[in-house]
């Protein structure tokens, strides 16, 4: 057996009598006067990888480090045990001889997940791991619960989401991954604060919920007694900001979307939308460009990036290819040269591409994207110029108005950003909103409605403007490895537990 082995004979007792025992020790503490809930503070002076990395200048040192005991191997008059922290683990050697008669007793009782501070001199055992000879060992927390012995090879990963925090104290590549996603959305913050933008926050219960074709959460607000929705974008407050005269803006947050639940998709998510004032489209494609280069570079180290065992390299130029010629490119059929909704429908007849009445040309051009094209979308690809049937808040080419001036950027066939020259003429935008307006009452439960204030606040006048909407959790799951959008959300919207 090696020094970091658990053996412990509560393994031998079924979970009832463990848990039984546990509180019975509890008991015990607190009739001695020695709750270790009572206790507020413990200075900690080291984390674990910190002493490894610099064990050269921490040997023979004093350290307190403070964490949970993962394993404990008792061999009479000394003992080793295991302390995970923040960082990851380190061995203790405890002694009697070292720590006292009465405090090695009290080690001995510990049980596995407690939370301990252990105090000693840094040191390198005969086997040549570095380790703490413990001086004082304090009992911080009693675990009353039992932790799973084989928690990582669990099938049961409905678990695992709703128990996230059991999930990061027997994974490390799980908390690995969250504070990847730290990293991430700081060094998005950063590139962004070095471009000049400015964060802000906008409300989360709106009275109308545009911006996106979702379907929005709808809730009472009891002291105006009114329906409020929650917002399914974060576009419409941003450009009323563009329209005050702040030139650069973003925001990181959640938006509410009532859909369903897929790898991809979660009712809950993070977006980040920024607006530049005096660009268009072309700028946020090479803002867009660049922020992915600087975040993989920051945060991995390097511009390519493996996912599920394909390589994607950020370094090289982003393709840009029109949602038109890319449909020719997979489908074989040119949307330039069909030019009636006749002419689309028989071709969608044609490729088996199902479409409903209420659909137009444009829509069907857009059917046909999501069926041939976006599967082959797996280096970094801008596909631009839109149908502008689907893009309600997108400026109209002007060499071209069946189209808009509007990209989608896709990486592993995932939509990654969508962002567009905005759309700044009130009369247009009020056309648009009306032909939303029409599908709402055909039944489009994802169309936009009318939104008063923001037409107000474009009558007043907006400057050119290029905005952009990125999924932070996407971008999470591609340089983290992630195959679900649940392994970067610490808390996933889960079914209720009956």
């Amino acid at each position: 057996m090696s020094e970091n082995q658990t053996a412990t004979p509560e393994a031998e007792l079924d979970l009832g009598e463990q848990m039984v025992i546990r509180r019975q020790k509890l008991l015990a503490l607190q009739s001695e006067g020695k709750d270790p809930f009572e206790i507020t503070k413990y200075h900690q002076t080291h984390h674990s990888v910190e002493i490894k990395e610099n064990f050269e200048a921490l040997e023979g040192q004093t350290v307190s480090v403070a964490g949970r005991m993962m394993s404990k191997r008792v061999m009479g008059k000394a003992s080793f045990c295991n302390l995970q922290d923040l960082q990851g683990n380190i061995q203790s050697y405890v002694a009697r001889d070292a720590v006292g008669e009465d405090p090695y007793k009290m080690f001995k009782k510990l049980d596995i997940g407690d939370i301990i501070g252990i105090k000693g001199e840094v040191f390198k055992t005969k086997t040549g791991e570095i380790s703490i000879h413990a001086t004082e060992v304090t009992l911080l927390s009693k675990s009353l619960q039992v932790l799973p012995e084989k928690f990582h090879g669990l099938t049961n990963t409905d678990m695992r989401y709703r128990q996230r925090y059991v999930d990061l104290i027997m994974n490390s590549e799980v908390k690995t991954t969250f504070i990847t996603r730290s990293k991430i959305i700081s060094a998005v913050r950063r590139y962004l604060d070095g471009q000049g933008f400015m964060e802000v926050e906008t409300p989360m219960l709106v009275s109308n919920a545009g911006g996106a074709a979702a379907r929005p959460f709808e809730t009472h607000f009891n002291a105006l007694d009114t329906d409020v929705k929650l917002r399914i974008s974060l576009e419409l407050y941003l450009k009323r900001l563009i329209v005050g005269g702040m030139e650069r803006v973003y925001e990181i947050g959640r938006v509410f979307r009532n859909e369903g639940l897929d790898t991809r998709h979660n009712p809950e998510f993070t977006l980040m939308e920024l607006y530049q004032a005096y660009t268009d489209y072309h700028g946020m494609m090479d803002l867009t460009e660049n922020l992915y280069r600087y975040v993989a570079k920051e945060v991995l180290g390097t511009t390519k990036i493996t996912y599920n065992g394909i390589e994607m390299d950020l370094g090289k130029p982003f393709e840009r290819i029109t949602m038109v010629d890319a449909v020719k490119k997979y489908s074989g059929v040119d949307f330039n040269e069909i030019k009636t909704l006749d002419e689309a429908r028989a071709a969608a007849k044609e490729h088996k591409v199902e479409y409903e009445e209420r659909h137009k040309k444009g829509d069907i051009l857009n059917l046909f994207f999501e069926a041939f094209v976006e599967e082959h979308l797996i280096q970094p690809t801008f596909v631009m110029d839109h149908p502008i049937e689907i893009s309600p808040l997108t400026k109209k080419k002007p060499d071209n108005p069946d189209y808009v001036e509007r990209f989608e950027f896709f990486m592993n066939g995932w939509e990654m950003a969508n962002a567009y020259s905005e759309l700044n003429d009130p009369i247009d935008q009020r056309e648009r909103f009306k032909a939303q307006e029409e599908l709402l009452a055909q039944g489009d439960e994802e169309a936009n409605t009318t939104d008063e204030d923001f037409l107000y606040a474009l009558e007043l006048g907006m400057p050119p403007t290029g905005g952009i909407g990125f999924g932070i959790d996407r971008m999470v799951m591609l340089l983290t490895d992630s195959p679900a959008i649940r392994d970067v959300l610490l808390f996933p919207t889960m079914k209720p537990k009956e």
